[in-house]
């Protein structure tokens, strides 16, 4: 019998990128990874915006990247998303999905009918009214949620499922480190980041920071006045090649990006330590496109005071005819996490 394939679609704002998986008997497999990039305001802070680009740009990745399959996994990330832990009344799998509607609204700013809902259980505890399941509450605007969909369904595919691509990261990096009881996960995109922290695979907290590698190419393009495809490659690139006026704005206007960065992590994790003292982030690991920006590790271990270490999207598994070669699958690693781990949703 055949293996049956999960993909994973992650609609990022520099590109749409794509894994597919196999799975059966044999375990799971990776069959095929590709991204193509998305021209600039295609996307904006994880929400379609010209949905003709994006439809382009989908149909080009299924054209050369190998994937075979229509359906796909979705993920969704930005600021009309809601992420909060919350307890509800103890109750079966079953009664909990048809009634959770009417069990949440009050913890929403909006109505629950104009947004897509979930809640990912994560303990049962005993309080003062009974029994109660502790867990974190998932809204996404519908409105938003549908744009992305739309274009997708218009490239031609169907959208299978959902998912937050925080738990995506989550399923993607945590399950190859677990060597420590609890970590923060941060994937940083190029206009939007996720930040989950997890024991053993259960999350803890979620956050969905605005910012990632993108704020810095327009730093150097603003400081340098230089167009963002060239600033982008002074990002990545070394800096030695630069003139000795251009090289301490460059680098000026990195520090300044990855201090506001790295600040806005410090400031998550004070304040999940707060009220979760009994789980204590001992690590770090980041993955994503923006974890490749230089200095970006040792600054997070310098400010967070807790060992820093990369992720890798594609930890344990077996690698199929993708037609990627060694240096590209290392390449593709750091981002790899959201679309292994949504395609990873499926299959778990």
């Amino acid at each position: 019998m055949p293996a049956r394939t999960a993909i994973g679609l992650d609609i990022g704002t520099s590109a749409v990128r794509a894994a597919e998986l196999s799975y059966g008997r044999d375990g799971i497999t990776l069959e095929a990874f590709g991204q193509v990039a998305l021209p600039d305001g295609a996307v904006h802070d994880g929400e379609v915006m010209d949905r003709a680009a994006v439809v382009t740009a989908i149909k080009t990745l299924w054209k050369g990247s190998g994937l075979t399959g229509k359906q796909v996994a979705l993920g969704v990330a930005n600021q009309r998303v809601i992420v909060r832990q919350v307890d509800l009344p103890w109750m079966p799998a079953a009664e909990l999905r048809g009634s959770l509607a009417y069990h949440v609204q009050d913890y929403l700013p909006m109505s629950v009918d104009d947004c897509v809902i979930d809640f990912h259980v994560t303990e049962e505890v005993v309080d003062h009214d009974g029994r109660a399941l502790r867990g974190l509450l998932v809204a996404a605007a519908r409105e938003m949620v549908m744009s992305n969909v739309d274009a997708v369904t218009a490239a031609g595919l169907r959208v299978r499922a959902v998912d937050l691509t925080s738990f995506a990261v989550l399923r993607s990096v945590a399950r190859a480190e677990r060597d420590v009881a609890t970590e923060a996960l941060v994937d940083i995109g190029s206009r939007v980041s996720n930040l989950v922290i997890h024991s053993d695979g259960t999350p803890r907290f979620v956050r969905v920071l605005l910012s990632g590698g993108q704020d810095v190419t327009d730093a150097i393009a603003d400081r340098l006045g230089i167009p963002a495809a060239v600033a982008e490659a002074v990002k990545r690139g070394p800096l030695d090649h630069l003139s000795a006026e251009e090289r301490p704005l460059v680098e000026s206007a990195i520090d300044l990006m990855l201090e506001a960065f790295v600040d806005e992590i410090r400031g998550s994790l004070d304040y999940y330590g707060a009220g979760n003292v009994q789980f204590p982030v001992e690590r770090v690991v980041v993955s994503g496109g923006g974890s490749l920006l230089p200095g970006v590790v040792d600054r997070l271990q310098q400010v967070l005071r807790r060992p820093v270490v990369r992720g890798d999207g594609f930890a344990d598994l077996p690698v199929g005819r993708t037609g990627l070669d060694e240096d590209q699958l290392l390449a593709a690693t750091p981002l790899a996490a959201v679309p292994v781990g949504l395609a990873l949703g499926v299959i778990l």
